[in-house]
């Protein structure tokens, strides 16, 4: 992920805050880039339509679609219309674990699965209404940093419960789909262990799976994507997002960041995931 100046300071603000609140953003900075956030985002269209690809998999977005992006998961904006606009809210990690343990009494591997639901009318007014009250909160001028977390965490809170709500149906059916929750489940593994382990053997072993099992049932849900494919995109795309926000940072500092044993193992693995060396991938990026 290529980040600029702008996304920086508001990476920035959301450490420092907690929680950052834009509520109406037109149209894609960048399309077709790959984007993996240590945040939780929450996202709602206002007007318009986009295609975005979450996990490898497409989602067709439209006026009133609601969507969770969990942390460390991944996010390609690929088109949208002229009118397309949305509301952003991003939840740092620290505060997304204390939202979970207040909040989340229901599974949100659902997130992954089916990060987007569509609302009705009323439904998104009352949506957004959470959502400015929200920014009030992260913007006003409280003395009492403490009372302003409690507050957002509250509201927030409330927010969660009334997409549980809404979004009941949907959730029912994915609790019927035994791909998609394998699916769903391979996905958090990864995003969990990719550092220490990338063999498929590992995942499907974690999920008390077959390996070859687990492949054929994986595949079926994936598009056609085998479980390693899976993988090695998904490390190739944290390497970029290292490698962009750290220039300067060696090669042999981006392997041992991301769990390789040596700067040559990182640099066979890069290559048959992207067709470049790392060194390579630097150069086109300067």
């Amino acid at each position: 992920m290529k980040i600029d100046e702008t996304l920086a300071s508001l990476l920035q603000a959301v450490e420092q805050n907690g929680v950052y609140v834009e509520k109406e953003i037109h149209g894609f900075s960048q399309t077709g880039v790959d984007m993996v956030f240590p945040h939780l985002i929450v996202l709602m269209c206002v007007s318009g339509s986009a295609r975005v690809m979450f996990d490898m998999q497409e989602l067709a977005i439209q006026k009133n679609s609601f969507g969770i992006l969990m942390p460390g998961h991944v996010l390609r904006h690929i088109a949208c219309s002229d009118d397309y606009a949305y509301a952003r809210v991003f939840i740092s990690a620290e505060m997304f674990s204390e939202l979970k343990a207040r909040a989340f009494s229901h599974d949100s591997d659902k997130f992954n699965y089916t990060p987007h639901c569509h609302l009705t009318d009323v439904q998104a007014k009352r949506v957004k209404a959470i959502i400015e009250l929200l920014e009030a909160i992260a913007l006003h001028d409280l003395n009492d940093l403490q009372l302003r977390r409690q507050m957002l965490l509250s509201h927030m809170a409330v927010g969660y419960e009334f997409i549980n709500y809404y979004r009941r149906e949907q959730d029912r059916q994915w609790t019927e789909s035994r791909s998609a929750k394998l699916y769903t489940q391979f996905c958090d593994l990864v995003v969990e262990h990719y550092k220490e382990n990338r063999n498929v053997n590992y995942y499907a072993g974690l999920m008390d799976y077959d390996a070859r099992y687990f492949s054929k049932v994986f595949r079926r849900y994936s598009n056609g994507l085998s479980p390693l494919e899976w993988i090695q995109q998904y490390v190739a795309m944290q390497a970029k997002r290292i490698m962009d926000m750290y220039p300067r940072q060696t090669v042999k500092e981006t392997a041992y960041q991301l769990g390789f044993p040596t700067t040559a193992n990182f640099c066979r693995y890069f290559k048959r995931a992207t067709g470049l060396y790392p060194q390579e991938y630097k150069k086109t990026r300067s």
